[in-house]
């Protein structure tokens, strides 16, 4: 969601009752990122949190400090982290009263962030989109093995989009759902409309995992640059030789244009299963009402009879 979770969208996605997360490495500048922070403010009265991706090819040591110190000081109740062990800015999140969800996906890593005092961690499966891991486990698997060996809250990421997966998650163990992919096909987004036809328009087979040479797996839309990505690594590319196609700044200059074949998008595969340009209100609402509808009328039935 780097570029995407701004104001306009993480307002839209608190105000109906869910927890947006603006994206801090969507700013040049941690001025810029602490400005966002203050329009979102001013954009809603509900509770938001902030990502903080430490991926140590996108951000340094100091840089993951100083953003964690504009959080502290800016009274961001939640930050989810990802990318490293976030290790190095517990204590001072929970000095500050901050929450802290680290996105891991396998359990082995959940478990080392549990060890680390983290407040509760997100599964992603091998369905979702953007950096799904090295192991090619599905939800299914990680998601009731990791509630039933933590003893922290988990939030299940990868293929949620509506009310039948929320249950399911909460069935396998979830307390709740992550979705980037559904957002990003909202009326809040600011994703360039040619990319909210294409995820209408696309199927489930229309991802693909890239960049496991650089041990960097990714899952993104199929378009022309995951191609280039795909020969390139076929053919023994370096991380520098593949940068000029997976550098984060063509993903920002192609949601502005609509150029879904310039830059390598992130994109689970539940894009699938997306039909419709809703907002962020109607996606939430249907959701829960789906959800309340199938547990009271399909699940107590089945308990019933």
């Amino acid at each position: 969601m780097q570029w995407l979770s701004r104001a306009e969208l993480v307002s839209a996605v608190s105000n109906a009752g869910g927890l947006g997360f603006i994206t801090a490495l969507s700013f040049a500048h941690t001025n810029d990122f602490r400005d966002e922070i203050k329009r979102t403010r001013d954009m809603t009265d509900k509770p938001f949190g902030v990502n903080i991706s430490m991926l140590p090819m996108m951000t340094s040591a100091d840089m993951t400090q100083r953003l964690a110190d504009i959080v502290c000081e800016e009274g961001v109740p939640v930050v989810e982290t990802a990318g490293r062990s976030p290790e190095p800015i517990v204590a001072k999140l929970k000095s500050a009263g901050v929450k802290l969800i680290h996105k891991v996906p396998a359990v082995r890593f959940a478990k080392k962030a549990q060890s680390v005092g983290v407040d509760a961690v997100v599964l992603i499966g091998f369905e979702g989109g953007g950096h799904p891991g090295l192991d090619d486990v599905p939800g299914l698997i990680i998601l009731p093995k990791a509630a039933q060996e933590l003893d922290i809250p988990v939030i299940a990421a990868g293929g949620y989009c509506d009310g039948r997966s929320l249950v399911s998650a909460l069935a396998l163990g979830a307390e709740g759902v992550l979705m980037g992919t559904r957002f990003m096909a909202c009326h809040e987004s600011p994703i360039h409309d040619n990319f909210k036809e294409w995820f209408v328009n696309a199927q489930e087979t229309d991802t693909v995992v890239v960049e496991r040479s650089i041990n960097n797996a990714v899952r993104i839309m199929n378009n022309a640059a995951a191609q280039t990505v795909v020969d390139l690594e076929a053919k023994g590319a370096t991380l520098q030789e593949l940068l000029p196609v997976i550098a984060g700044n063509f993903g920002r200059d192609a949601y502005l244009s609509g150029d879904i074949h310039g830059a390598t998008i992130s994109c689970g595969q539940v894009v699938g299963r997306i039909n419709e340009i809703k907002s962020a209100k109607e996606i939430i609402d249907e959701m829960v009402a789906e959800a309340h509808q199938i547990i009271s009328e399909r699940l107590n039935g089945m308990i019933s009879s």
